[in-house]
């Protein structure tokens, strides 16, 4: 799943380093381009397209295993307005059940002409469909809908957000969807529900919705169509937390939510859950918000902010080790420290390279820059440790991952692969088959010259030694008296 684990950590803890010298392999070009993270199971690498295809390759080679076309992905000329083409399929990252064996994802689709999202759940060992549901609200406009976080698994469902296109054009609604890993009616949450209300979109930068350890879902929404004050508060630019059936359980947004509506300065980062109960917030205005996770206090009830901590969006998930939480700044990867006592932000570090959506393994913080670099950065100063190049990805927000021995990073059609050997285990130099010579009969009279060599000079140092003692024992002038 996203980030390695149901609260979308972004710690991957079984590679004991990474090596990216050279790339372990590199994929085929694949039919679409790459809008979310590989993933890995059981020996096999996942992956999604926009030309709504999933692959399943190998892990050892990079080679297909299997690949599904699930339908006709949906021309960007047949939306309202975004920046996904040539066509949109499939968008967010897919997640994997493991005692299901299925993998599921959105597909955005044209069907009879017109654009769809479907539901799909496919067999992970042979790609073929195994549920097909619509997901769509009644009612709303479908070509007005993106649908661009990850997916998530809880309590039997699968569990993601929806939003518009890029540029918030058409009328839409942002929406927290829930449906049965077996199919049926999807169940919704919605923001700027209100009548004459729209947007609130929950996209959060691709990440998917974080579920805590008591099932509780966790998202951000963005900007609504509410720009005052005095008029009700619609859930839009907030931190929200919902229960498993999608019961809203409580919220925070800012003071300057209006304001922030009207200017397009949403929350766009997925929330960070804190093991000491607290929550970490930002988005589009670059300020950080420090929440209690108990008692998230509505609207200005945060404990600490911190402005300004870097100067461009931030967008996407984010990687949490302990009290620190690695955010990402679009100008390059940011760590965060909170403190509980008295409740507290600083800025440990800015690095101005990477700002893809970073992960934490081997020691050191993962994140790929538009320029096609992934970086390794060192967790305690920010200092680049290691890059690679992986070829310039298909948008803002791309991010890698772990498994199977291996970082695994998205390029706009291909995935590359690096050795991150597992701890108790070092990464092989030579490819898994190798080839022992055997000896020729020109090796064996070389190798029989040589000996008689050897012996011929020990030979001659054995007589040399014995005449030296012959002299010494006959009171040579060389020996000293």
């Amino acid at each position: 799943m996203y980030h390695g684990d149901a609260a979308g950590s972004g710690v991957a803890e079984s590679a004991s380093s990474v090596d990216t010298s050279s790339a372990a392999w590199m994929s085929p070009a694949l039919d679409g381009e790459l809008y979310g993270e590989p993933l890995v199971a059981s020996g096999t690498v996942y992956v999604a397209t926009e030309n709504d295809s999933v692959y399943a390759l190998s892990s050892s080679t990079g080679a297909v295993v299997w690949s599904t076309h699930i339908a006709v992905p949906v021309p960007a000329s047949a939306l309202p307005c975004g920046d996904i083409s040539p066509t949109v399929g499939i968008t967010g990252t897919p997640v994997i059940d493991p005692a299901r064996n299925e993998i599921f994802v959105v597909a955005d689709e044209l069907i009879h002409g017109q654009p769809a999202h479907m539901l799909v759940g496919l067999n992970a060992r042979s790609g073929t469909v195994e549920v097909t549901q619509d997901v769509d609200p009644p009612g709303a406009d479908p070509a007005a809908l993106l649908q661009r976080t990850g997916l998530a698994l809880d309590a039997g469902r699968v569990v993601f957000g929806m939003g518009g296109n890029e540029g918030d054009c058409a009328t839409y609604r942002g929406r927290v969807v829930a449906v049965s890993e077996t199919g049926g009616t999807p169940t919704y949450f919605t923001v700027d529900a209100a009548p004459g209300q729209s947007q609130g979109a929950i996209w959060m930068g691709g990440a998917a919705p974080a579920v805590d350890s008591s099932g509780d879902i966790w998202v951000s929404a963005g900007n609504g169509s509410v720009f005052s004050a005095s008029d009700p508060y619609d859930d839009s630019d907030s931190a929200l937390e919902l229960s498993s059936s999608l019961h809203l359980l409580q919220y925070f947004a800012p003071t300057t939510w209006p304001q922030d509506n009207a200017a397009d300065l949403d929350m766009s980062m997925a929330p960070a859950l804190l093991a000491d109960g607290h929550v970490l917030l930002a988005g589009k205005s670059r300020i950080v918000y420090l929440l209690n996770g108990a008692n998230l206090g509505g609207v200005g009830g945060q404990h600490a902010i911190l402005r300004s901590a870097c100067g461009e969006d931030i967008d996407g998930g984010s990687a949490v080790v302990g009290a620190t939480v690695y955010i990402p700044c679009l100008g390059g990867i940011v760590a965060i420290r909170a403190t509980s006592a008295p409740p507290a932000l600083g800025v440990r570090w800015t690095s101005r390279v990477g700002g893809g959506p970073p992960i934490v393994a081997a020691d050191l913080v993962w994140t790929i820059g538009q320029d096609g670099t992934l970086y390794g950065l060192d967790p305690s100063t920010g200092v680049v440790r290691q890059h690679a190049s992986i070829g310039v990805p298909a948008n803002h927000f791309p991010t890698a991952s772990v498994g199977d021995g291996l970082l695994l990073a998205p390029s706009a059609n291909r995935v590359v692969a690096f050795r991150a050997p597992r701890a108790g285990t070092s990464a092989p130099t030579q490819p898994a088959t190798t080839t022992t010579a055997k000896p020729t009969s020109d090796d064996v009279v070389t190798l029989a010259v040589v000996i008689g060599v050897i012996a011929g000079i020990l030979v001659l140092i054995t007589g040399a030694i014995w005449r030296a003692r012959g002299r010494r024992r006959s009171g040579s002038p060389t020996e000293p008296r």
